[in-house]
């Protein structure tokens, strides 16, 4: 089976938000798959997914706070500076983090761990609606 579905997901601060809950409300098909994997890709260059903590909101805050440090805004030799002093660091931070996670399914269940959790992080002050596409591939 394949399935492919858009998820819209609205506008967000910046920081490292969980949208596990999101993702698999999107695709309750999930439920009906024994084995298989589920591909999620945001369509962004400004935000990026990741899989970490999901009970402790001082990790996404501490997320947020390294990250920013790593790719600090306004330094002197960005050159792409038209969209906003936070554009570039936003652009650096998704090539660290990536765009797209690959999870596995097994007997209807993401297969995340106890402590895992997916991430929309939002690296622009002012990002807007992000559009993330879950494509689901498995069988009954």
């Amino acid at each position: 089976m394949w399935l492919q579905k858009t998820l819209r997901l609205p506008p967000k601060k910046r920081g490292f938000h969980l949208i596990t809950s999101d993702i698999v409300s999107a695709v309750p098909e999930i439920g009906n798959i024994s084995i298989g994997l589920l591909h999620v890709f945001i369509q962004h260059t400004s935000a990026s997914l990741a899989i970490n903590e999901n009970a402790d909101a001082d990790v996404r805050r501490d997320m947020e706070a390294y990250f920013s440090k790593l790719a600090p805004e306004d330094e002197p030799y960005f050159l792409h500076t038209l969209e906003g002093s936070d554009d570039m660091p936003a652009h650096l931070k998704t090539v660290l983090i990536g765009c797209q996670l690959t999870l596995p399914i097994g007997s209807g269940r993401l297969q995340l761990g106890t402590w895992q959790g997916v991430y929309l992080n939002e690296h622009r002050d002012h990002g807007g609606a992000r559009t993330v596409i879950i494509t689901l591939h498995g069988q009954a």
